[in-house]
């Protein structure tokens, strides 16, 4: 049996029309309660058609009308008036559907059934729109993905001596982790980036283009060491008197360039968007195999040497884009027969499991201990460790790792 429930004024006796309302929902084989705006969903939790008093008044009628709303769906609502018009009137113009006087039971049941087709061709409006939206968005975001894959590089370069292998494993559709690997000076020197924008999604993914963009063609489009201005304030960091003549010669003079540049530009220019990037930057000569860098406040890489010992890459500066005045360092670290570079943004290391435990920097460094000098199989080793930890939980945030190995002579 259908059910119907009626909503009136508290505190009076049910009016001439409420009384009418009842005995025509009730022939036509309507369950009928009778109840006040206060004592609803406890009476009746969710009836198939909900007649309330226009009386009540628009703002009244329309939170009464909420309180009914059960997974996005409510019953058919109507209004009906209480011996005033203009109450009703006032209803009507606020968008609800309304029958009026007499009740005539036969007309008062095709007036309900039109309101209900109504509500349904109108919800199935509303999902239909939705469903586009939603269809539309999805699109939106495959385009974004192949933009944002596009920015990445196709390929490794090929260096005699020298593996190299990437992987990128974002949380969402797009992502602000980014890696990127090409040549400078003329070939002779190898540039290394990982980079995280903070946060994710869709505005992560914007900066990340805009921030790869600003140091490659920056570090592609600098000249030697010469070229830096006074103000650089760039000091350098384990190389001292002759030493570091050849470091800062051709490698490093790019690197600085692109840093500071990406920094200031950023923190001038897009304060307001509160978006900044922790990035590993590195300059190798394959020949040497020495490497320098700046960490800008990211995840220390890791360098696992032929002998098993490891070296962290700690920040030599803070993060890109939040201060215009920031000062960085240049790290340097050589990179001999059968050493290999790992680095990797934070997600590896604050992966969770189930229980909201931490992948920590302890068991990346064991995995890295363990696996052979070959810069896929290290990729691969963590990869699977990391899962294998996380299991069935969401992945949280996005995954990037670069490797960097030298073959043994």
């Amino acid at each position: 049996m259908p059910t119907a429930l009626v909503v009136a004024e508290p505190g009076k006796p049910a009016s001439s029309a409420v009384l009418e309302l009842d005995g025509a929902l009730r022939q036509e084989g309507f369950e009928v309660q009778r109840v006040v705006p206060d004592d609803l969903v406890l009476r009746h939790p969710h009836p198939d058609l909900l007649l309330i008093s226009a009386a009540l008044g628009l703002q009244r009628m329309a939170l009464v009308s909420q309180r009914f709303l059960v997974d996005g769906r409510m019953p058919t609502i109507v209004a009906f008036p209480d011996d005033d018009l203009a109450a009703l009137e006032e209803c009507v113009r606020g968008g609800f559907d309304f029958v009026t006087r007499p009740f005539l039971p036969s007309l008062l049941r095709s007036r309900a059934n039109t309101c209900w087709e109504r509500s349904q061709l109108s919800t199935t409006v509303e999902e239909m729109a939705a469903l586009a939206s939603l269809r539309e968005y999805e699109r939106e975001l495959r385009i974004a993905r192949d933009i944002q894959a596009g920015f990445l590089p196709e390929s490794m370069p090929l260096l005699d001596g020298w593996e190299l292998a990437a992987s990128f494993r974002p949380a969402r559709q797009v992502a602000g982790d980014f890696y990127d690997v090409f040549t400078l000076v003329n070939g002779r020197k190898l540039a290394l980036v990982v980079a995280d924008v903070c946060d994710k999604g869709v505005g992560a993914a914007l900066f990340m283009a805009l921030i790869r963009t600003l140091l490659r063609h920056t570090a592609e489009h600098t000249g030697l060491v010469q070229d830096l201005g006074d103000d650089t304030a760039v000091a350098l960091n384990g190389t001292a008197g002759d030493t570091a003549l050849p470091l800062l010669s051709l490698g490093a003079g790019p690197l600085i360039q692109a840093v500071v540049g990406t920094n200031r530009y950023m923190a001038r220019n897009h304060l307001k968007q509160a978006y900044f990037a922790t990035m590993f930057f590195g300059v190798l000569d394959p020949w040497s195999g020495d490497l320098v860098y700046i960490n800008g406040g990211h995840n220390p890489p890791i360098v696992v040497h032929a002998d098993g010992r490891q070296t962290l890459l700690p920040p030599t500066g803070p993060a890109v884009g939040i201060l215009a005045d920031s000062s960085y360092t240049l790290g340097h670290v050589r990179l001999g027969p059968g050493d290999a570079l790992f680095a990797y943004t934070d997600g590896v290391v604050e992966a969770r499991n189930a229980a909201h435990s931490l992948y920590g920097t302890a068991r990346l460094q064991e995995v890295l201990a363990a696996t052979g000098p070959h810069a896929q199989d290290l990729l691969a080793a963590v990869d699977t460790a990391v899962r294998g930890f996380v299991g069935t939980a969401e992945q949280s945030d996005d995954i990037t790792t670069l490797a960097v190995t030298r073959n043994l002579a």
